[in-house]
């Protein structure tokens, strides 16, 4: 089930509202919980209720270390549990995200002929197997508690948060499932919940999903670009992941609000960033949380010397690239990630007083930095976006060969929007010459109106600013807008991963 979709917010959402606070007013606090993780688990198996065995599966068997380590307390029981536990969450991950991907490379490598399994990538299974990874490494450590298994389940399952994070820690959200001051209706959470929901809905079906028409179409074409038209399917793909992942950051935090179940911030303004390092900073937040504590960490940190602490933020960052998918497109983008970490650590070059442990030994001016910043972003994403290193190849080609064949006219097309229907009947009739440049414009437009949302305050921060009428309104309009843009449903981008 999408948030982008009829039935989440017309059928699911009141009725999963109105059960949950229901029964809340009612006393009823248990029944509340597995009402809420009955809901989530048919949002979750709408989109093929195979899933469902996998994720009670992987609920099931986390719940049982952490039963196990309540009760059976010596060191060495435990260290023994924890490593059965991170093989059957990593064998699970490995098995649907990676298996088909290393059969491929061990054919191509031994010219052997191993038969593919097609297998289905579960929704999510990136996001809820490493927040169980968390916790069964912090009961480990001593830092976690034992839940009863309904808090648990809560934990994993809580529907805003479950396939496309942010990923979540047992602290944040445990207590609050807990805390029975929550289950009270909140006027003031519950909109802001919806203001902030409605921001991100629109990023989605207003933006993201219009950019997504050229995106796909110069991604499956690119012999037919030149120049200039590459570059614009680059600048609409970085602005479409911008929005496609910042909306459902929005609508998960809303979602959240609503239930008074406040989530963490996992999307923080990145491409106003000044090195690649700050823009990492803002990306997916707890996914990069989630590698400095169980991983970086773990490998001595910055602990054991500068070399070393180079190496981990390079291994960390190959490893996220391979987390986002099983493709060498996918390892090669974190490689040039880890890299750029690698470089913006030896403080050579930068933009002097950005709150980093020291300044830059040649400083350059802030604007300077957040383009050469973006523009390497946008350049690695041609390599995350394509589907083989060679179409990634291709882009570059295109990009470097400086030749201007008048192919944006290829692109111009997918600028029909449903909002210019009238415009575009008036124009075809008296003057259809002009419709291509009415394109142009309507595609100069959707690029401007892109930056000025980008360099814009996050909308945490717009949300806690003095609320107005006006903001209201706005937020209103938006929504009614994208309801009435449902017929371009398209799903996030990072269900993908």
């Amino acid at each position: 089930m999408l948030f982008n979709s009829y039935i989440f917010i017309f059928i699911f959402l009141p009725i999963t509202l109105l059960g949950w606070y229901g029964l809340n007013r009612l006393h009823a606090y248990k029944i509340s919980l597995l009402f809420l993780v009955g809901m989530s688990l048919w949002f979750y198996g709408y989109f093929n209720p195979k899933y469902l065995l996998i994720i009670l599966s992987s609920v099931f068997v986390n719940y049982s270390l952490s039963f196990i380590y309540e009760k059976f307390g010596s060191k060495a029981a435990k260290v023994i549990w924890l490593l059965c536990g991170l093989g059957f969450n990593l064998g699970i991950l490995f098995y649907f995200k990676y298996f088909d991907f290393f059969i491929e490379n061990i054919n191509s490598l031994f010219k052997s002929d191993f038969n593919l399994r097609h297998i289905l990538l579960p929704l999510g299974i990136s996001f809820f197997t490493f927040q169980q990874i968390s916790f069964i490494v912090d009961r480990y450590r001593g830092k976690a508690k034992h839940y009863d298994l309904l808090n648990y389940s809560a934990f994993v399952t809580f529907f805003p948060q479950l396939v496309a994070g942010p990923i979540v820690l047992y602290d944040e959200v445990m207590p609050q499932f807990e805390d029975l001051k929550k289950r009270e209706f909140n006027t003031e959470n519950f909109t802001k919940g919806l203001w902030i929901f409605s921001i991100g809905l629109g990023k989605k079906v207003l933006l993201a999903d219009v950019l997504a028409h050229v995106v796909n179409y110069g991604f499956d074409n690119a012999v037919f670009l030149d120049s200039i038209s590459t570059f614009i399917v680059g600048l609409f793909y970085a602005f479409e992941l911008y929005f496609d992942f910042s909306g459902y950051s929005d609508m998960a935090i809303g979602l959240g609000m609503m239930f008074n179940i406040f989530l963490p911030q996992n999307f923080n303004s990145p491409y106003k960033a000044c090195s690649m390092k700050q823009l990492w900073q803002g990306w997916h937040i707890t996914l990069s949380r989630f590698f400095v504590n169980y991983v970086y960490i773990p490998m001595g940190g910055s602990r054991k010397g500068k070399v070393r602490a180079l190496f981990n933020v390079f291994f960390i960052f190959m490893l996220s690239g391979l987390w986002h998918g099983a493709a060498w497109t996918f390892v090669v983008w974190g490689i040039i990630q880890g890299l750029a970490l690698v470089w913006d650590n030896l403080y050579i070059i930068g933009v002097k007083g950005q709150g980093g442990k020291q300044d830059p030994k040649i400083g350059i001016p802030k604007l300077l930095g957040q383009f050469v910043t973006f523009i390497f972003f946008l350049g690695t994403l041609f390599v995350f976006r394509a589907n083989t290193l060679s179409d990634a190849a291709l882009m570059f080609k295109n990009i470097f060969s400086f030749h201007y064949t008048g192919s944006i006219s290829r692109l111009l097309p997918y600028m029909d929007l449903p909002e210019f229907y009238f415009i575009k009947q008036i124009i075809s009739l008296k003057a259809p010459a002009v419709l291509n440049y009415m394109y142009g414009l309507i595609m100069i437009l959707l690029i401007a109106v892109s930056i000025f949302i980008i360099m814009q305050k996050n909308s945490l921060q717009l949300l806690n600013e003095t609320q107005t009428k006006k903001k209201y309104i706005f937020a209103a309009i938006i929504f009614c807008w994208s309801i009435i843009s449902f017929s371009q449903v398209s799903t996030f981008i990072y269900f993908n991963f």
